[in-house]
């Protein structure tokens, strides 16, 4: 196989194998375990064959530049493959000074499930609305909390697991 075909099948190889493996550290750490132990399989299998690919022929440093870039790439194509499929839920938090209701009235009647908190901040009084959302669906809440509460804070962190609550009913097709 000529040297700059060998080093092409190396570059998309190894963007393949990086990304599985991105795919499959989050899908771990969220507890799924046995797609991710799947997909372990196919990424080290990939990773074993273009390894012995360039080990084999170190003499070649254009093969080595095309396993780098690869996984270079690969790093960012997993990425943006995980931030496409939007996996799992997150919690967002809320926190407003006063008149929270409007802004729970618009996100329950766009599905969220709220629960309001009542607190002391700095500057006195201050409501914290938790949701648990899909992760899909933060740029939906963004939007609304932006347009009814521009100056509220909000953050949004990774769950590993729940069970219950409420949640926008998922549309089938």
């Amino acid at each position: 196989m000529p040297v700059f075909v060998q080093a092409i099948f190396i570059f998309f190889a190894r963007i393949l194998d990086v990304s599985i493996g991105t795919l499959r550290t989050i899908l771990l750490v969220k507890g799924n375990r046995r797609i991710a132990a799947f997909l372990g399989f196919f990424e080290v299998m990939i990773y074993l064959i273009v390894l012995g690919n360039v080990v084999g022929n170190l003499n070649k440093p254009i093969l080595i530049i095309a396993y780098c870039l690869g996984y270079a790439c690969g790093n960012i194509i997993g990425g943006k493959i995980e931030e496409k499929l939007s996996l799992g839920r997150v919690t967002a938090e809320i926190i407003v000074k006063e008149d929270y209701e409007d802004i729970v009235k618009v996100l329950r009647d766009e599905g969220f499930g709220v629960t309001i908190f009542e607190g002391i901040g700095l500057e006195g009084k201050s409501y914290m609305l938790n949701i648990i959302l899909e992760r899909r669906q933060v740029q939906k809440l963004n939007k609304v909390v932006k347009k009814i509460k521009p100056n509220a804070f909000v953050t949004v962190t990774d769950v590993r697991s729940s069970i219950g609550g409420h949640f926008i009913p998922k549309k089938m097709f």
